[in-house]
């Protein structure tokens, strides 16, 4: 959803060309960024601890992951 939005305003930015949208974008940027970091992360891991923290090492925090993840696990065929 944060990336969302920023996407919004930068959008509005270029299409209306005003470089002011872009100084907030940072802005929000920032204010997301921190969020994120000192509000949301602590909570998640105190709430799911070790099963957050496997999911913070396996997921990306901020662009989406290209290729499939893939699990070191053994798959069983039946």
């Amino acid at each position: 959803m944060y990336l969302a939005v920023l996407s919004l305003i930068i959008e509005q930015a270029l299409v209306f060309g005003q470089l002011v949208l872009l100084a907030y974008a940072a802005v929000v940027s920032a204010a997301f960024v921190t969020m994120v970091r000192w509000h949301e992360e602590p909570a998640l891991l105190r709430q799911f601890s070790d099963q957050y923290a496997a999911y913070r090492v396996a997921v990306p925090g901020w662009l989406p992951r290209l290729r499939p993840w893939q699990s070191h696990r053994p798959e069983k065929l039946t």
